[in-house]
Protein backbone atom coordinates (compact mmCIF):
# COMPACT_ATOMS: atom_id res chain seq x y z
CA UNK A 1 0.00 0.00 0.00
CA UNK A 2 2.78 2.41 0.92
CA UNK A 3 4.47 1.92 -2.46
CA UNK A 4 1.33 2.90 -4.37
CA UNK A 5 1.42 6.43 -2.97
CA UNK A 6 4.57 7.35 -4.88
CA UNK A 7 7.07 9.60 -3.12
CA UNK A 8 5.29 11.72 -0.49
CA UNK A 9 7.15 13.08 2.54
CA UNK A 10 7.39 9.89 4.60
CA UNK A 11 9.67 11.62 7.08
CA UNK A 12 6.73 13.76 8.16
CA UNK A 13 4.67 10.72 9.21
CA UNK A 14 7.40 8.81 11.02
CA UNK A 15 7.25 8.20 14.75
CA UNK A 16 10.97 8.53 15.56
CA UNK A 17 12.34 5.87 17.89
CA UNK A 18 14.93 7.12 20.36
CA UNK A 19 16.99 4.32 21.84
CA UNK A 20 15.70 0.78 21.91
CA UNK A 21 11.99 0.14 22.48
CA UNK A 22 11.55 -1.83 25.71
CA UNK A 23 8.76 -4.36 26.32
CA UNK A 24 5.80 -2.89 28.19
CA UNK A 25 2.87 -4.65 29.81
CA UNK A 26 1.79 -8.23 29.24
CA UNK A 27 2.41 -10.41 26.18
CA UNK A 28 -0.62 -9.16 24.13
CA UNK A 29 0.63 -5.58 24.36
CA UNK A 30 4.20 -6.63 23.55
CA UNK A 31 2.93 -8.50 20.46
CA UNK A 32 1.05 -5.40 19.31
CA UNK A 33 4.15 -3.28 19.98
CA UNK A 34 6.29 -5.64 17.90
CA UNK A 35 3.92 -5.33 14.96
CA UNK A 36 3.87 -1.56 15.32
CA UNK A 37 7.67 -1.37 15.35
CA UNK A 38 7.99 -3.62 12.28
CA UNK A 39 5.53 -1.36 10.45
CA UNK A 40 7.63 1.62 11.52
CA UNK A 41 10.52 -0.14 9.83
CA UNK A 42 8.71 -0.16 6.49
CA UNK A 43 7.91 3.54 6.89
CA UNK A 44 11.57 4.26 7.69
CA UNK A 45 12.52 2.41 4.51
CA UNK A 46 10.16 4.60 2.49
CA UNK A 47 11.80 7.62 4.15
CA UNK A 48 15.26 6.07 3.50
CA UNK A 49 16.18 6.76 7.13
CA UNK A 50 19.11 4.46 7.93
CA UNK A 51 19.46 5.54 11.57
CA UNK A 52 15.82 4.80 12.31
CA UNK A 53 16.03 1.44 10.56
CA UNK A 54 18.95 0.45 12.78
CA UNK A 55 17.08 1.48 15.93
CA UNK A 56 14.10 -0.51 14.71
CA UNK A 57 16.27 -3.60 14.14
CA UNK A 58 17.45 -3.47 17.75
CA UNK A 59 13.92 -2.81 18.99
CA UNK A 60 12.52 -5.78 17.10
CA UNK A 61 14.97 -8.04 18.94
CA UNK A 62 14.14 -6.39 22.28
CA UNK A 63 10.41 -7.05 21.82
CA UNK A 64 10.80 -10.53 20.32
CA UNK A 65 12.77 -11.91 23.25
CA UNK A 66 10.00 -11.86 25.93
CA UNK A 67 7.64 -13.43 23.38
CA UNK A 68 9.97 -16.41 23.13
CA UNK A 69 11.16 -15.78 19.58
CA UNK A 70 14.33 -13.78 20.24
CA UNK A 71 16.69 -16.52 19.05
CA UNK A 72 14.93 -16.77 15.70
CA UNK A 73 14.91 -12.99 15.22
CA UNK A 74 18.51 -12.28 16.26
CA UNK A 75 20.03 -12.92 12.82
CA UNK A 76 17.27 -10.95 11.14
CA UNK A 77 17.84 -7.97 13.44
CA UNK A 78 21.54 -7.92 12.56
CA UNK A 79 20.75 -8.27 8.86
CA UNK A 80 18.39 -5.28 9.08
CA UNK A 81 21.17 -3.19 10.61
CA UNK A 82 23.72 -4.35 8.03
CA UNK A 83 21.39 -3.59 5.12
CA UNK A 84 20.64 -0.13 6.56
CA UNK A 85 24.36 0.63 6.78
CA UNK A 86 24.62 -0.15 3.05
CA UNK A 87 21.39 1.78 2.33
CA UNK A 88 20.13 -1.41 0.74
CA UNK A 89 16.44 -0.56 1.12
CA UNK A 90 15.17 -3.62 -0.74
CA UNK A 91 17.34 -5.73 1.54
CA UNK A 92 15.89 -4.06 4.62
CA UNK A 93 12.36 -4.72 3.41
CA UNK A 94 13.19 -8.34 2.69
CA UNK A 95 14.53 -8.79 6.23
CA UNK A 96 11.51 -7.04 7.78
CA UNK A 97 9.20 -9.35 5.82
CA UNK A 98 11.29 -12.31 6.90
CA UNK A 99 11.19 -11.19 10.52
CA UNK A 100 7.41 -11.05 10.50
CA UNK A 101 7.16 -14.47 8.87
CA UNK A 102 9.66 -16.02 11.31
CA UNK A 103 7.89 -14.58 14.34
CA UNK A 104 4.49 -15.85 13.22
CA UNK A 105 5.76 -19.35 12.34
CA UNK A 106 7.56 -19.79 15.66
CA UNK A 107 4.58 -18.48 17.63
CA UNK A 108 2.32 -21.02 15.95
CA UNK A 109 4.76 -23.77 16.94
CA UNK A 110 4.68 -22.44 20.51
CA UNK A 111 0.86 -22.53 20.50
CA UNK A 112 0.83 -18.74 20.54
CA UNK A 113 -1.05 -18.20 17.29
CA UNK A 114 -3.27 -15.60 18.97
CA UNK A 115 -0.23 -13.48 19.76
CA UNK A 116 1.00 -13.81 16.17
CA UNK A 117 -2.31 -12.35 15.01
CA UNK A 118 -1.81 -9.44 17.39
CA UNK A 119 1.61 -8.82 15.82
CA UNK A 120 -0.08 -8.55 12.42
CA UNK A 121 -2.81 -6.31 13.81
CA UNK A 122 -0.31 -3.97 15.50
CA UNK A 123 1.48 -3.61 12.16
CA UNK A 124 -1.74 -2.92 10.28
CA UNK A 125 -2.78 -0.22 12.76
CA UNK A 126 0.52 1.67 12.50
CA UNK A 127 0.69 1.26 8.72
CA UNK A 128 -2.86 2.53 8.35
CA UNK A 129 -2.09 5.51 10.57
CA UNK A 130 0.81 6.44 8.28
CA UNK A 131 -1.21 5.82 5.14
CA UNK A 132 -4.13 8.00 6.26
CA UNK A 133 -1.73 10.76 7.33
CA UNK A 134 -0.28 10.85 3.80
CA UNK A 135 -3.64 10.57 2.02
CA UNK A 136 -5.16 13.20 4.32
CA UNK A 137 -2.50 15.76 3.39
CA UNK A 138 -3.36 15.53 -0.30
CA UNK A 139 -6.69 13.74 -0.57
CA UNK A 140 -7.57 11.83 -3.73
CA UNK A 141 -10.19 9.16 -4.27
CA UNK A 142 -7.55 6.78 -5.60
CA UNK A 143 -5.41 7.27 -2.51
CA UNK A 144 -8.37 6.75 -0.20
CA UNK A 145 -9.31 3.60 -2.12
CA UNK A 146 -6.18 1.93 -0.69
CA UNK A 147 -7.99 1.90 2.66
CA UNK A 148 -10.87 -0.17 1.29
CA UNK A 149 -10.04 -3.46 3.03
CA UNK A 150 -13.31 -4.87 4.40
CA UNK A 151 -12.19 -8.51 4.12
CA UNK A 152 -9.07 -7.82 6.18
CA UNK A 153 -11.06 -5.97 8.85
CA UNK A 154 -13.55 -8.85 8.98
CA UNK A 155 -10.64 -11.22 9.50
CA UNK A 156 -9.20 -9.16 12.36
CA UNK A 157 -12.62 -8.88 13.99
CA UNK A 158 -13.02 -12.67 13.90
CA UNK A 159 -9.55 -13.27 15.32
CA UNK A 160 -10.13 -10.79 18.14
CA UNK A 161 -13.48 -12.37 18.99
CA UNK A 162 -11.87 -15.79 19.42
CA UNK A 163 -9.00 -14.71 21.69
CA UNK A 164 -8.62 -16.44 25.02
CA UNK A 165 -10.49 -14.66 27.83
CA UNK A 166 -7.21 -13.67 29.51
CA UNK A 167 -6.13 -11.86 26.33
CA UNK A 168 -9.53 -10.32 25.70
CA UNK A 169 -9.49 -8.84 29.19
CA UNK A 170 -6.22 -7.00 28.50
CA UNK A 171 -7.02 -3.25 28.47
CA UNK A 172 -4.98 -2.61 25.30
CA UNK A 173 -6.65 -5.48 23.45
CA UNK A 174 -10.05 -4.14 24.53
CA UNK A 175 -9.19 -0.71 23.12
CA UNK A 176 -7.95 -2.21 19.88
CA UNK A 177 -11.10 -4.29 19.46
CA UNK A 178 -13.26 -1.20 20.01
CA UNK A 179 -11.16 0.77 17.52
CA UNK A 180 -11.49 -1.88 14.81
CA UNK A 181 -15.27 -1.80 15.22
CA UNK A 182 -15.20 1.99 14.82
CA UNK A 183 -13.02 1.81 11.70
CA UNK A 184 -15.05 -0.92 9.99
CA UNK A 185 -17.90 1.27 8.63
CA UNK A 186 -15.46 4.02 7.61
CA UNK A 187 -13.51 1.92 5.09
CA UNK A 188 -16.50 1.19 2.87
CA UNK A 189 -18.85 -1.75 3.26
CA UNK A 190 -19.49 -2.31 -0.46
CA UNK A 191 -17.22 -2.76 -3.47
CA UNK A 192 -18.22 0.57 -5.03
CA UNK A 193 -18.07 2.59 -1.80
CA UNK A 194 -16.01 5.78 -1.83
CA UNK A 195 -14.04 6.72 1.27
CA UNK A 196 -14.47 10.42 1.97
CA UNK A 197 -11.81 12.84 3.12
CA UNK A 198 -13.67 13.09 6.43
CA UNK A 199 -13.53 9.30 6.86
CA UNK A 200 -9.79 9.29 6.12
CA UNK A 201 -9.31 11.85 8.88
CA UNK A 202 -11.42 9.84 11.30
CA UNK A 203 -9.52 6.63 10.56
CA UNK A 204 -6.28 8.50 11.15
CA UNK A 205 -7.54 9.77 14.50
CA UNK A 206 -8.57 6.30 15.65
CA UNK A 207 -5.38 4.56 14.51
CA UNK A 208 -3.22 7.33 15.96
CA UNK A 209 -4.87 6.92 19.36
CA UNK A 210 -4.49 3.14 19.15
CA UNK A 211 -0.80 3.39 18.23
CA UNK A 212 -0.20 5.65 21.22
CA UNK A 213 -2.05 3.24 23.52
CA UNK A 214 -0.15 0.23 22.18
CA UNK A 215 3.17 1.91 22.88
CA UNK A 216 2.18 3.48 26.19
CA UNK A 217 3.33 2.37 29.63
CA UNK A 218 -0.04 3.30 31.09
CA UNK A 219 -2.47 0.39 31.60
Amino acid sequence: MLDKLGKPSWVSVQRPINGVVQPTGESPQIALMLGSVIAEGFIAVEAEDANQVKQIGKSVLSLSTPLGVGAEVKKRAQAITDAADKKDWNGVRKELDGTLDDVKKVMVKLNSEALSQLVSLGGWIRGTEALTAVVGKSYTKDGAELLHQPVLLDYFERRLSTLKPKYKANPIVTRVQKGILEIRPLIGLTDDAEISEKSVGEINRITSELTKSINSKAP
